[in-house]
């Protein structure tokens, strides 16, 4: 039998606490600006981490670094643009890398101002991605840009900027090709509905999409002590470009190190977790998993970075 009168005991006052009463939140007031709001948030976990998230995207843009901002197509779905291209004027955004279907959706809001068709009801006759304007305006300027020597990012961005869309002002690329922030695309080919029209070139387009890997190799080297790179809502393609951009320019020869990665999502994933935001940084940086709906997370992180700024 145990004798439970001589377990040991100690005073709490001696010992080290995870929870500080000095972190918690303030109370909730109305009419409280966003930046009190912001200052008002508990400095523990998550709300911690936005924090240091903020402060690290602040912090590359006040060196010069690189915040290189990766996205699947669901941002721009979900009416995102507006958010993104505040930060491409604010000078926060250097860099852009999307996947095919990232292209799609911005060209279609630069047409219409509208975008993601009923895939379940058009999949049932065989109408689903066969829209004619979609494919052959973004099929040709792939084409046509990549034999002239360009990527595939700029090649779309190129045509949008040029063209006399009505809505083109709402599009991501037509601003980026405007304030000249290189738009980097990374295809899966089969995954577009693009793919399946008589102008997709594959040839052409994957050399585009090389010389956007290329590229964004010589980006990720100014990522080097206190760069950024953001991952909202890729699972797959993007955390899978990155690791490979990373590692080639470190093979290269490029010192890089000492970096910030975080990547926002609606739920954990393996690869965004693996490939952005612990392998990257384990030899100097700091990386960070944020859960929440992009349609709530991605304003209220911009919000708190043009404060900051």
């Amino acid at each position: 039998m145990i004798n439970i009168n001589k377990v040991r005991t100690y005073s709490i006052k001696k010992r080290f606490s995870k929870v500080q009463g000095r972190d918690f939140a303030s109370l909730p007031k109305k009419g409280k600006s966003f930046l009190n709001f912001y200052h008002s948030l508990p400095n523990i976990l998550k709300a911690k981490d936005m924090r240091r998230l903020t402060d690290a995207v602040v912090a590359a843009r006040r060196k010069r670094r690189q915040v290189i901002f990766m996205a699947g197509a669901h941002i721009i779905k979900c009416g995102l643009n507006p958010v993104l291209i505040e930060l491409i004027k604010k000078k926060v955004i250097t860099c852009i890398c999307l996947n095919g279907a990232g292209i799609i959706h911005d060209f279609e809001i630069a047409m219409q101002a509208e975008t993601s068709e009923d895939v379940s009801q058009n999949l049932k006759t065989g109408k689903f991605g066969m829209g004619r304007e979609t494919a052959e305006s973004i099929n040709k300027a792939v084409n046509e840009g990549v034999l002239c020597g360009f990527g595939l990012g700029y090649s779309v961005a190129r045509m949008i900027g040029l063209s006399k869309l009505r809505y083109k002002k709402q599009s991501l690329l037509y601003n980026a090709y405007k304030y000249k922030v290189p738009v980097y695309v990374y295809i899966a080919i089969g995954t577009d509905i693009i793919h399946q029209h008589p102008s997709f070139d594959a040839g052409l387009t994957g050399q585009g999409s090389l010389r956007d890997f290329h590229s964004l190799v010589e980006r990720i080297s100014g990522i080097n002590d206190g760069g950024v790179v953001l991952n909202f809502g890729s699972a797959v393609v993007l955390p899978e470009v990155f690791l490979k951009a990373l590692n080639l320019a470190r093979n290269l020869g490029n010192k890089v190190k000492n970096f910030t990665t975080a990547n926002f999502d609606m739920f954990y994933q393996y690869r965004p977790g693996q490939n952005v935001v612990k392998r990257p940084v384990e030899s100097g940086g700091e990386g960070y998993y944020i859960i929440g709906h992009h349609e709530i997370m991605l304003p209220l992180f911009a919000q708190a970075i043009i404060e900051k700024i």
